[in-house]
C-alpha cells in the first residue's frame, strides 16, 4: 500500500507540476520550481511609518515580513553583505529613486526591485548575481541595482528632511511589503526600469536581444519636468571619428567625410535609433549611445563644419518603467498598482508567498 500511495502521489505531481515548468522556462527562462522559504528564516515586525507629514497625513502602522536573508555584494568597498529582503528593498528605493518623488512612484520602485530580487536570489531558485559568485546581486546600478545604506542616506540628506525621507521610503516600502510583479503565473524575471522617457517606452526586443510581453511601447507624457528629459553633446570631427574608429567595431571613418558615411537607417516604435550605418558598418543606436557616452539612444545627429551636434533625448535604456513617468503618473492621482500595470503590460501583482510555496 505504502508503494502503491508513493507511486499515485508521484504521478499526480508529475501532471501538475510538468506542464507548469516546461512552459515557465521555455517561454520566460525563468524557474518555477523554486525552493520555498522555511517560515524560521523569516521575521515579522510591526512598524509605524509616516510617508509624508508635511501632506496632513497620518502615522499608519504596518505588520512588515522582513522576509528571507539576501547575500548583497557591496560593488563600492568590495564585500560581502547579508540583510534582510526588506532591508535590501529600502536601500534599493533610496538608491534608484528621489525620495521627493510622490509616494505611488515609490511603491511602484519597491515592487519592481523587490521583483528584480527574488528572481535573482539563490534561496527561491535564482542563479545569483553573475559578476559575483556566491552573492545574491550585487549594488552596481549597471549590473544590478543601485542600493545605499541608511546611515548613508541620512548622511547625504539635510538634517531638517533626513528622518522625514527615510520615513517616506519605509512608508513605501512596507506598505507593498511582500508583493512582486507576475506574468501568466510566473515572476517577472526582468521588471526593467530606467530614468526618463522620450515620451514613450521601448518594446524590449527593439532595444535588447528578446522581446517579453510585459516590455511593450507605451505612451509616457508630460517627462519635460525631468531634469534629463534633453541634453546635447557636440564632439570635433577629428574626435569623433576617432571615438568610432577606436570601439572595436572595425569602422573607419574619415573625419571629411562624415555626413555621407554616418546614417540613421531604422528608428524603433519609441523613436529611438534602431539600425545606424557608420563607415559601411550597421550598429545599433544603443552601440552608438555607449561609443558617444550619450544620455539614450533616442537622439539625431547634425553634420557642422568643424564639428558633430547630437541632440538626445530621455535618459536611459528606455524599457519598462519610466521612473520620472511614473513620478508624473502618482502626481495625478493614480496609485502604484496602476502605474505598474501601466509601464508592464499584462501583469498582477501577488504576495511572495502565494507563488513560491
Amino acid at each position: 500500500m505504502k508503494n502503491i500511495s508513493l507511486m499515485m502521489i508521484t504521478a499526480v505531481a508529475m501532471i501538475l507540476f510538468i506542464p507548469l515548468i516546461i512552459n515557465g522556462l521555455g517561454k520566460y527562462n525563468v524557474p518555477v520550481n523554486v525552493k520555498p522559504i522555511p517560515e524560521s528564516a523569516q521575521s515579522q515586525n510591526t512598524v509605524k511609518t509616516d510617508p509624508s507629514s508635511r501632506d496632513g497625513s497620518t502615522i499608519t502602522e504596518y505588520t512588515v515580513d522582513e522576509g528571507p536573508e539576501i547575500k548583497v555584494f557591496d560593488a563600492q568597498n568590495n564585500k560581502l553583505m547579508k540583510m534582510k529582503l526588506e532591508e535590501y528593498i529600502r536601500g534599493v528605493v533610496a538608491g534608484e529613486m528621489p525620495a521627493g518623488f510622490e509616494i505611488e512612484a515609490l511603491k511602484a520602485q519597491a515592487v519592481a526591485a523587490r521583483t528584480y530580487a527574488i528572481t535573482r536570489m539563490l534561496a527561491y531558485g535564482g542563479k545569483g548575481c553573475a559578476e559575483h559568485q556566491g552573492a545574491d546581486i550585487c549594488t552596481d546600478p549597471t549590473h544590478c541595482q543601485a542600493w545605499i545604506s541608511k546611515e548613508e542616506c541620512l548622511k547625504s540628506w539635510s538634517p531638517v528632511e533626513a528622518s522625514e525621507k527615510w520615513a517616506k521610503i519605509t512608508a513605501a516600502v512596507d506598505s507593498t511589503n511582500n508583493m512582486i510583479l507576475v506574468y501568466d503565473a510566473v515572476p517577472v524575471m526582468y521588471p526593467m526600469y530606467f530614468s526618463t522617457s522620450s515620451g514613450k517606452t521601448e518594446n524590449s526586443g527593439d532595444i535588447f536581444s528578446y522581446q517579453y510581453p510585459y516590455l511593450r511601447s507605451v505612451s509616457s507624457p508630460d517627462e519635460q519636468v525631468a531634469p534629463k528629459f534633453t541634453s546635447s553633446v557636440s564632439f570635433s570631427n577629428d574626435e569623433f571619428a576617432k571615438k568610432f574608429n577606436q570601439s572595436g567595431y572595425g569602422i573607419k571613418l574619415d573625419k571629411a567625410k562624415l555626413s555621407s558615411q554616418v546614417k540613421v537607417l531604422e528608428r524603433t516604435e519609441g523613436g529611438s535609433v534602431k539600425k545606424i550605418s557608420a563607415g559601411g558598418k550597421n550598429l545599433t543606436g544603443m552601440n552608438v549611445r555607449t561609443i558617444l557616452g550619450l544620455n539614450s539612444a533616442n537622439f539625431t545627429i547634425e553634420f557642422r563644419k568643424n564639428e558633430v551636434a547630437l541632440n538626445v533625448i530621455g535618459y536611459g535604456h528606455g524599457v519598462g518603467m519610466s521612473q520620472w513617468g511614473a513620478n508624473v503618473m502618482a502626481g495625478k492621482g493614480k496609485k502604484f498598482d496602476e502605474v505598474l500595470k501601466y509601464y508592464y503590460q499584462g501583469v498582477e501583482i501577488k504576495n511572495i508567498k502565494s507563488i513560491y510555496k
